[in-house]
């Protein structure tokens, strides 16, 4: 007897009951329609993750108890078992993560996570209980072991599932993406399967929710830790899998994808994270400031390949400082890309606020006052802009200048969506680069011009920053890795340069709090990560 099992990897909304509900069932007939005997899809998938603090409401469990059983009332007549995660809520009031296999109109089996994370970006110990107890379900004379994303990177639960029967292990995921993480995963399902001798089916969620992007990649494993099948990344898709004679193995629609570049990877996270960003919140489309440099040219071509150019606008806010081939690059860049361009000039602005603080500044040099007003005339124009159009504004500072407060509060730091906050400046140029390999839209002297701010004469950002290839390898040993400052010198970076930067890291935590959302690429990005006091004298 063959089972047939359907990978399901869904972009869930999260608090849409009624809109993941209705994704649910159309997965499930669709994956009915095509034999598949058991439909496995990814963790919480009826409330969308993660819910986060809508899991404090009893109301919401209330509702999420309604849309799952409307839903199985809905997959009644198809002779199929639907594994949907959602959260659940006892008498007693206590919380857990759980997995529900619906059948005929009923919930037959029912598991409840064990393993809850509480590190990065996750907070599950604030909302949910764990529990011990194992799941084990048959259908075609197979049984059917249920897990939840955390559970397989311990032994415990796999083994329990092992022990209570199960020879097949099916795990709902809602795992986020950073770079490397499908090798992460699959090492650790690897070690799973050594220890148990299961095949698993694991079935990930896929979109963008505010900050973290969900990759999908969904797969199958065989009790030999071969993969068999393998959905593909940033995508909604489905998967099936045939498990006959103790052996998982591929139907012909099952084929595993080779693994992208890191370039591929992390730029699809992009495109994914505005996407879901600005369509699931009803932006009408998205504006921002350009500048001729590369920072701003990658969340141009993201935006477009996110949105299509019509819901794309790029202004271009040039000073007195704004060089020629800055006026140049940015025309030729817009022109490849079809997005609608206007240039305003900020010099009337700009002599409008000199004339005022005229006498205040009366005697005092010249600094950084007089360049950030340049930022915060920028600002405000796009926010009126937003306003008027109710477009959201991109901003487009990277992860390099949100470490060291190379921006300006309420000026270039204005705006609804971070796109780039967490990509070093040395992965934009990499991004850049990947993105011309499959149109060249991007100017080549955007890429080998030396960056500059433009808000001073012959400024470039080398003046006050190390190069970008010492302070990224800093930032990512310091703020993404945890390593000591002694280590970091000890590699090779000079004393001076490692302090200053450390220094920079800790001085611009006020601005960072104050900065957009943005989408998270890396292990560590600045937001649910990272959570270091504003107030701190700690100098380690």
């Amino acid at each position: 007897m063959t089972l047939r099992l359907a990978l399901v990897q869904l972009n869930c909304v999260v608090g849409d009951l009624p809109g993941n509900r209705k994704k649910l069932l159309r997965a499930a007939q669709q994956a009915a329609a095509q034999g598949a005997h058991v439909v496995l899809t990814p963790e919480l998938s009826l409330t969308g993750y993660p819910p986060e603090d809508l899991l404090l409401r009893t109301a919401f469990y209330q509702a999420c108890a309604q849309e799952l059983a409307a839903l199985a009332t809905e997959l009644a007549e198809l002779e199929v078992h639907v594994v949907v995660g959602y959260p659940a809520q006892n008498p007693q009031g206590k919380a857990f993560n759980a997995a529900a296999v619906l059948y005929r109109g009923q919930i037959v089996a029912q598991y409840h996570k064990h393993d809850l994370p509480n590190y990065t970006v996750f907070d599950e110990q604030r909302y949910f209980t764990p529990d011990n107890r194992p799941c084990v379900f048959e259908c075609q004379g197979v049984r059917l072991g249920l897990n939840i994303c955390e559970d397989t990177w311990f032994a415990y639960a796999p083994e329990c599932a092992k022990a209570a029967g199960a020879e097949v292990l099916l795990v709902l995921n809602a795992s986020p993406y950073h770079m490397g993480k499908q090798t992460t995963r699959l090492d650790v399902l690897r070690q799973r399967i050594q220890e148990t001798n299961l095949p698993i089916c694991y079935a990930n969620l896929v979109g963008g929710q505010d900050e973290l992007v969900f990759d999908g990649a969904s797969v199958a494993l065989n009790a030999q830790g071969d993969c068999v099948a393998q959905a593909p990344s940033f995508a909604e898709d489905m998967v099936f899998v045939d498990y006959a004679d103790g052996k998982l193995q591929a139907i012909s629609n099952a084929v595993a994808e080779p693994a992208p570049s890191l370039e591929a990877e992390v730029y699809a996270a992009l495109v994914m994270g505005v996407r879901d960003y600005v369509q699931k919140n009803g932006f009408p489309g998205v504006l921002l400031g350009l500048s001729g440099g590369v920072d701003s040219a990658l969340v141009l071509c993201v935006a477009v390949d996110a949105l299509g150019p019509d819901k794309v606008r790029a202004v271009m806010m040039p000073s007195p400082y704004t060089a020629e081939i800055s006026w140049l690059d940015s025309r030729a860049l817009v022109e490849n890309l079809g997005v609608r361009y206007d240039e305003v000039s900020i010099q009337p602005c700009f002599d409008a606020f000199l004339h005022t603080l005229a006498d205040e500044f009366k005697g005092l040099k010249a600094d950084t006052t007089e360049e950030n007003l340049q930022a915060r005339i920028r600002g405000t124009l796009l926010m009126a802009l937003s306003n008027k159009y109710g477009s959201i504004v991109l901003t487009t500072g990277n992860k390099s200048e949100m470490a060291t407060g190379y921006c300006t509060l309420y000026g270039d730091m204005a705006g609804g969506f971070a796109v780039i906050k967490d990509v070093l400046k040395t992965m934009v140029y990499r991004l850049c680069a990947y993105r011309n390999t499959l149109r060249p839209d991007i100017p080549e002297r955007i890429l080998t011009r030396a960056p500059s701010a433009e808000l001073r004469p012959d400024q470039t950002d080398q003046d006050s920053l190390p190069p970008y290839e010492v302070l990224d390898d800093i930032i990512r040993r310091y703020m993404e890795q945890d390593e000591p400052v002694v280590d970091i010198i000890a590699s090779g970076h000079a004393a001076e340069v490692v302090n200053k930067v450390v220094r920079l890291i800790k001085l611009n935590e006020y601005k960072r709090r104050q900065a957009p959302v943005g989408i998270r690429v890396t292990e560590r990005g600045f937001g649910r990560d990272w959570r270091y006091p504003i107030t701190n004298k700690f100098r380690e």
